[in-house]
């Protein structure tokens, strides 16, 4: 059946993010996807005015469909500036889990997580009103939602009363590196950031309470002292207790912390590091995950949230309440040779089932579904 043209108004804002969370790489990696998908309808690339003026760091692709109309145009997005918008747009997706300014004729919104609605110690009492108020609000005006995971789902279920047949499963993609360093170059950059003869421990995420950070520093403490932690992520919601603990406990000189890090740089870490870690509590997806076995690195992760479903059979789980648990699965995944090459190899294949033209196709298939109402 040929797929009647339409057009589909998205938001892009956070796609121009200057350090780029999992919402910002969603949304651009979904973006570029779909250009790249041959759908016959046409998108609009919605911008906040806040970002309008950094629109050119996010190309528009696809500049022209089979007809030589646009299929891909940028739009501001801003109430009441841009008011006549909902009227041009037959479906509206918030790629932000926050709904548009003004309500579209129909609306799709991608929920990531409702962390501030489960977890009172992840974020300010501030926040999690705010939080709280968009989120209901965007599944309120949805007729379909989209989860990463079915975790988030069922969240979505237990907490918010969102009925289940409205929900719709789409797991985030993965990008494999264009290029793979060379035995001796990952020893050159393990090197330069731990040290000769080091083990590099590899964390990456935001410095906060829910990402379970202080999980990793305790169970370096029980680590021999050659075992290094680089920790990648910016400050947030409690990364105070992060940096304290660091002082308190005179780690400072097996912690690497480099704050963001450009996605370029950030493959070539993956490749250096021995182990990857990621102790975290709350997760509606858990990306980096999948980022560091599509690097062929052997993978630590707790056993809660999302993180089973997105690494399967290739990671090693831990109770992320256990320090110990986690510095023991880390001295598994160095020492032991057979294991390592067990899960690099079971990383390696996890990951390539995670791909954005599949995430991409399956979105397509949800604006199908609600057109079609």
């Amino acid at each position: 059946m040929k797929l009647k043209m339409a057009t589909i108004a998205l938001d892009a804002t956070y796609t121009v993010d200057p350090q780029p969370s999992g919402v910002a790489v969603y949304s651009r990696r979904l973006i570029e996807s779909l250009a790249a998908c041959g759908a016959p309808h046409r998108f609009l690339v919605c911008y906040r005015l806040s970002r309008f003026r950094r629109r050119r760091e996010f190309l528009r692709p696809a500049p022209a469909g089979a007809s030589g109309a646009p299929r891909f145009s940028l739009k501001l997005f801003q109430e009441p500036l841009t008011f006549w918008l909902k009227w041009q747009a037959d479906l509206f997706h918030s790629l932000a889990q926050r709904p548009a300014p003004f309500r579209f004729r129909k609306e799709i919104v991608t929920i990531h997580d409702i962390f501030p609605v489960t977890g009172r110690d992840y974020s300010t009492p501030e926040f999690q009103r705010k939080f709280s108020a968009l989120l209901r609000e965007a599944v309120c005006r949805a007729a379909r939602l989209i989860t990463p995971s079915a975790y988030t789902a069922e969240q979505l279920a237990q907490h918010l009363g969102v009925p289940r047949d409205t929900i719709r499963v789409i797991p985030e993609g993965v990008d494999p590196p264009a290029r793979h360093l060379i035995p001796e170059e990952r020893a050159q950059e393990r090197d330069r950031l731990v040290g000769r003869g080091n083990v590099m421990l590899l964390s990456v995420g935001v410095l906060q309470t829910r990402k379970n950070t202080l999980a990793a520093l305790r169970a370096l403490e029980l680590l021999p002292p050659r075992f290094q932690l680089v920790l990648v992520g910016g400050d947030g919601h409690g990364s105070e207790a992060v940096h304290e603990y660091i002082r308190r406990q005179g780690l400072s000189s097996r912690v690497r912390l480099l704050g963001h890090v450009p996605a370029r740089d950030l493959r070539a870490l993956y490749q250096a590091a021995d182990v990857f870690v990621f102790p975290s509590l709350e997760e509606g997806f858990g990306l980096p995950v999948l980022e560091a076995m599509a690097n062929s690195l052997p993978v630590v992760a707790s056993r809660t949230a999302a993180l089973p479903e997105v690494g399967g059979p290739a990671a090693l789980y831990i109770d992320p309440q256990d320090p110990r648990d986690l510095a023991e699965k880390v001295l598994q995944a160095v020492e032991d040779s057979s294991l390592r090459r067990k899960l690099v190899d079971l990383g390696l294949a996890r990951a390539e089932q995670f791909t954005w033209q599949r995430a991409a196709q399956a979105t397509l298939k949800v604006y199908e579904e609600v057109l079609a109402l």
